[in-house]
């Protein structure tokens, strides 16, 4: 359980859901992990690796700022995978956002991703290695809603394939995950004012039912390790089938109990 013993991983929206199943992922297999999250409960958050037994560290930031980010970064002694996992919506439709919250949006997604790989991009290439996973989202490839985020993650995705492109000279590997519904605190929220949530969303899912944090780790966690040594520049679904396609529609159309 050692795999990632030596080796520093930095995980953005460390305190949330996926967040904190990623930092508790990693330190179990030995990793020490830094933290970074901008909410100010975050640390309390992190507390719980250390409870574990695992090595680890918070830093709270905002990712959006990034002068923050070069200077946190240049803190850190080791950067062998950053996972760019933090992302957030507030405007769940085109008609709610304006020009304010879609820039807004933009740069805590994509621009706050783009800061960090450039800065670990420049401690890798000193260290001609590493590993950069980028935690899009199945709204980057369809419109399902939240659309400054859903572009944010479509640009996560480009952004990815352009990573791998540039920095495979140095021997650094990019990839990107791409999770449909997350059976996170974020959902239990929404299950209050809609119990039945879930129940439907999972309709549209052939496995018939949602993604558990820990599933989409242990995707990232083989992208991170040497098993995927040859991945890199690959966009996976960890979505129940959801973009395999319309499984609801399929349905209707060929009227049978699928």
């Amino acid at each position: 359980m050692a795999e990632f013993s030596n080796k520093t991983v930095v995980i953005t929206g460390a305190a949330g859901g996926i967040g904190l199943c990623l930092a508790h992922w990693f330190g179990a297999r030995g990793a020490e992990v830094v933290g970074i999250d901008k909410s100010i409960t975050s640390g309390g958050a992190m507390s719980s690796l250390e409870d574990a037994g695992a090595k680890a560290r918070f830093l709270r930031l905002d990712i959006g700022d990034a002068e923050a980010v070069e200077t946190a970064f240049s803190e850190i002694p080791q950067v062998d995978v950053l996972i760019n996992n933090a992302g957030y919506s507030n405007h769940h439709v085109l008609r709610l956002t304006n020009p304010e919250s879609w820039t807004e949006e933009i740069n805590g997604n994509l621009n706050g991703a783009f800061f960090c790989a450039h800065a670990a991009a420049e401690r890798m290439k000193r260290q001609k290695s590493g590993v950069i996973i980028n935690v899009a989202s199945v709204n980057g490839q369809s419109a399902l809603g939240d659309p400054a985020y859903s572009a944010a993650k479509a640009g996560m995705i480009s952004m990815t394939r352009t990573l791998a492109q540039e920095l495979g000279k140095f021997g650094i590997r990019s990839n990107c995950v791409m999770p449909g519904t997350v059976r996170t605190p974020l959902w239990r929220e929404r299950a209050q004012k809609d119990p039945d949530v879930l129940k439907t969303l999972e309709r549209w899912y052939p496995l018939g039912r949602i993604v558990e944090p820990e599933e989409v780790a242990s995707v990232v966690g083989f992208l991170a390790s040497d098993a995927a040594s040859a991945v890199s520049g690959a966009v996976i679904p960890v979505d129940c089938g959801l973009s395999s396609g319309n499984i609801v529609m399929t349905r209707e159309l060929t009227l049978e109990d699928l």
